[in-house]
């Protein structure tokens, strides 16, 4: 009766096992390969469409805010701005003059010292001449008080205020940046800078100026704290060139340009000096190469045993 029973039960698993499965997949669950061709352009069309306009309307609602609009620099042709070009060296020598009448009043260059003018615009006696004019506080003394003196070579520009606190003060809550690096921590370099010398206009109509801001289309937000720094005359030059704007421009950027890259003319040097080297060098290092080495390389050395 058991083995009966175990004989039913094993052929109702075979006919179990051999029974074909159908699987019902839902119509919602439908790819969208399954959907007819013009289904599926319709869809893709609509696709497109949407980011196309999610794209557009990013794009105008970034494009209306005032605070980014900026005006990006032209590029200039400065003389030193060529691979093998050097810098204006009589152009520096103005632009320091520029830098000492107009700039220095509310500008700093901290990592610029009086020895870093010889031998690139001044003598030493005219840098001496030059840092004597200054006094810095030095000190304590015997008696542990500061005191004054003239100044020395190795002394640092003398910084228009003590602190960044007066700074601001002096300037309507405005920081006036350092010098030493502008054109390299600005985008543009130098060509930013002497277009915002020189971009001083009026506003645009419906564009409101507050008081004490003036506006310049290539500074970022167009409004500036910095009242316009030159103009046509502004000083007079020692060598007798005409001080117009652009020429004062001009000089003070390539003489921010050096004080930013001092090695500008040493590293145009160093790589003229490498590529005449490599014109001997490089030929040389190809001849052994392709007739020397080669051969030894490839050179197949034989070792046979002694015979006895």
């Amino acid at each position: 009766m058991a083995a009966l029973r175990v004989a039913v039960l094993s052929g109702a698993g075979r006919t179990l096992l051999n029974t074909p499965k159908t699987l019902h997949t839902p119509r919602a669950s439908m790819s969208f390969a399954s959907l007819s061709r013009g289904k599926r352009m319709a869809l893709s069309t609509l696709g497109v469409l949407a980011a196309g306009g999610a794209g557009l309307a990013l794009a105008l609602h970034r494009s209306v805010k005032a605070s980014e609009l900026e005006l990006h620099p032209p590029s200039y042709p400065w003389s030193h701005s060529g691979f093998l070009q050097s810098l204006d060296h009589a152009s520096v020598r103005r632009g320091y003059q520029v830098y000492k009448q107009v700039c220095a009043a509310c500008h700093s260059m901290e990592y610029l010292a009086f020895r870093n003018l010889v031998g690139v615009s001044h003598t030493e006696e005219e840098a001496k001449a030059l840092a004597e004019e200054t006094e810095v506080v030095d000190g304590p003394d015997e008696n542990g008080e500061m005191f004054t003196r003239p100044g020395k070579l190795s002394d640092y520009f003398t910084k228009p205020y003590p602190n960044p606190e007066a700074a601001r003060a002096a300037n309507n809550g405005a920081l006036p940046p350092d010098l030493s690096y502008i054109v390299n921590a600005r985008h543009g370099g130098e060509d930013y800078v002497f277009s915002l010398l020189t971009g001083y206009c009026d506003p645009p109509a419906g564009v409101e100026v507050k008081e004490g801001v003036y506006y310049n289309p290539y500074f970022p937000g167009q409004m500036i704290g910095m009242a316009p720094p030159i103009y046509n005359e502004i000083l007079e030059y020692d060598d007798g060139t005409p001080a117009t704007m652009s020429q004062v421009a001009k000089d003070v950027c390539t003489f921010l340009r050096w004080a930013a890259e001092p090695e500008h003319d040493q590293r145009k040097r160093m790589g003229l000096k490498v590529l005449m080297g490599s014109v001997i060098f490089v030929p040389l290092i190809y001849y052994l190469k392709r007739h020397r080495w080669t051969v030894l390389k490839s050179r197949k050395i034989a070792y046979r045993p002694p015979k006895h």
